[in-house]
């Protein structure tokens, strides 16, 4: 009898050069995994940093103490018991303030002054140039003289401004401005005030206030204390208002 033959199955051989492209690509997509994995663990710490300084940003101004003010010191517009304290830090040399000047206070006059709902408080913050100094050395002037001619005196110097470049507001300027808008105070009582800078221990006052509050541009708004975010945003500011009335009113 023959004997049968077992039947053998062929193994095909894998060639060195095969096996050393298999295992490279096995790394290759070992690598890709890792950086992948690692992109996301970064965005993932990325976006909970993110969260955590919103959380975080939001506390501060929901919850942050507010801005102990010494409004009995500061020009007013509007009675002094309104409910609601608005403070602006302003420069006379300041394009943006003439532009709050002309279109956010006009606005806040009509709206709140006017109805003994909020009251418009000032702070010099004189640092666009020499001048800026010489403007608010004589609106304090004009203010400690006659607190209402302050008011007028403000809208004058802001539509009367000149390029921020250029110092243009003079003493003879400023006294030339007060005396055209027909303001009842001493207009030589001015010119000394300027000359003599009467009122420059106020100014620095002011200065410093802005420096603790950390006021590093104008305008600058506060309301009854807190910050607004955007001074130029009318619906904003309403609703500041609105909530800082509420909060007086459950007091």
């Amino acid at each position: 009898m023959s004997k049968s033959k077992k039947n053998k199955v062929m193994v095909p051989q894998v060639s060195k050069a095969e096996k050393r492209r298999a295992e490279l690509e096995q790394q290759k997509q070992k690598t890709r995994i890792l950086i992948i994995s690692t992109i996301a663990i970064v965005v993932i710490i990325f976006v909970g940093l993110f969260m955590l300084a919103s959380k975080d940003s939001a506390s501060t101004a929901g919850s942050g103490k507010p801005v102990d003010f010494n409004y009995s010191g500061l020009p007013r517009l509007g009675k002094e018991d309104a409910p609601v304290k608005i403070v602006e830090f302003g420069d006379f040399k300041c394009p943006a303030c003439s532009s709050f000047a002309s279109v956010i206070k006009p606005q806040l006059a009509q709206e709140y002054v006017n109805q003994d709902k909020a009251a418009l408080y000032f702070v010099n913050m004189a640092f666009i140039g020499p001048d800026s100094e010489t403007a608010s050395l004589a609106a304090l002037s004009v203010y400690h003289q006659n607190s209402d001619a302050f008011w007028t005196y403000y809208d004058a110097l802001y539509a009367n401004q000149g390029d921020e470049n250029a110092e243009w507001a003079t003493e003879d300027f400023l006294v030339s401005l007060a005396q055209k808008e027909e303001l009842p105070i001493d207009f030589d009582l001015l010119r000394k005030d300027i000359q003599e800078r009467t009122y420059e221990n106020e100014l620095q006052t002011d200065t410093q206030l802005a420096e603790d509050t950390g006021v590093t541009s104008t305008p600058t708004l506060f309301i009854n204390g807190y910050k607004v975010d955007e001074p130029f945003n009318m619906e904003a500011i309403d609703a500041q208002i609105k909530s800082a009335s509420e909060a007086v009113s459950a007091e």
